[in-house]
């Protein structure tokens, strides 16, 4: 569950560079500035610095200008890092004096994201050894070099390894945002967020960067139907062939086309809708972990066990009192 500030609520650190790119402060800004609790409350603060208070350039044709100095770092719950044109072309040898400063003002406990090549900042604070991370992918052969220490992994959207985050791109950052803001709060608080963005509730972190892929062929149908099809009937046995039959498609051109679109199997994609159906109804009901099971299509409680353990780490009852609490009653937010 979150960390709270002196406030009250999860305070959210954006600490912006010369060059940022606008869209990815405004993602951290307008995702977790959506938040709220079932009582309409604002679950996260969030406020911006820089290494300088003051005038910020952007890559755009605007500056911003920033109130906060890096001061804030040591009382922010998250630091989110975005990306900066000196990200692109990385120096060799340890950050800047006033970046390194700021980094490491950064309080005991708290997570850390970056966005794009922000994870270049995260690397070279040593943040990252060790540790699963990702960036664009143009950019993985120069993080490599400089950063071997780090297991990069340039096929996910976004990382989680132990309260320190990364995202792939600029889309990335919003899948990242709303992935803390689940873990926080839960799918519900998350889903509403992604309502009001009006975008996917829920890309997966494993989820393949789209790196050159080849545009399908005109009037070529999609697999979309199948997809919202697939969704309305989670709760019984969907194979691959029933879910070709949607697309007038065979198995085989199915599957590669799915993969094209989604970047992952059609199995794989199912069984991440399952997972999240049943996660929405282990925070949002009262429903026993059978019936879950049922609703969810893994058909058995020792299947959605199974799924839930390997997916996430816990179990249905685990997960449950996360969000829920041992008794079942829904924690206030």
């Amino acid at each position: 569950m979150s960390a709270f500030s002196h406030s009250g609520r999860h305070r959210v650190a954006v600490l912006v560079r010369h060059g940022l790119l606008p869209i990815e402060m405004g993602i951290v800004h307008r995702l977790f500035g959506q938040a709220r609790s079932a009582g309409g409350a604002p679950l996260y603060e969030v406020l911006t610095c820089t290494l300088v208070p003051g005038e910020v350039r952007t890559d755009a044709d605007i500056t911003i200008n920033v109130a906060h100095g890096p001061e804030i770092l040591g009382e922010a719950d998250t630091v989110v890092v975005p990306a900066s044109p000196a990200d692109y072309e990385p120096r060799e040898g340890p950050l800047s004096t006033p970046l390194a400063e700021a980094v490491a003002a950064i309080r005991p406990g708290a997570r850390i994201a970056s966005i794009c090549t922000g994870s270049f900042v995260l690397a070279a604070a040593g943040l990252l050894d060790g540790r699963r991370a990702t960036t664009h992918w143009r950019s993985c052969d120069a993080f490599r070099r400089l950063y071997p220490a780090v297991k990069l992994d340039p096929n996910v959207l976004y990382t989680d390894d132990g309260g320190v985050l990364t995202s792939a791109g600029v889309a990335s950052g919003i899948d990242l945002c709303l992935h803390m803001i689940r873990c926080d709060h839960g799918a519900a608080v998350a889903n509403e967020v992604a309502r009001g963005t009006v975008v996917s509730p829920h890309r997966d972190g494993g989820q393949a960067q789209f790196i050159r892929r080849p545009v399908p062929e005109p009037r070529v149908s999609s697999t979309g139907a199948a997809r919202a099809w697939a969704l309305e009937h989670l709760d019984r046995p969907v194979g691959l062939r029933d879910l070709a039959a949607r697309e007038s498609m065979s198995v085989r051109t199915f599957t590669r086309r799915f993969r094209d679109e989604v970047g992952v199997s059609p199995l794989q994609w199912l069984t991440l809708q399952r997972i999240e159906r049943a996660r929405q109804l282990l925070e949002e009901t009262d429903l026993p972990v059978d019936r879950i099971a049922a609703d969810a299509g893994f058909g058995t409680a020792a299947s959605l066990r199974q799924h839930l353990q390997a997916a996430l780490g816990v179990s249905p009852s685990a997960y449950r009192s996360t969000f829920r609490g041992p008794g079942g009653e829904p924690l206030p937010t």
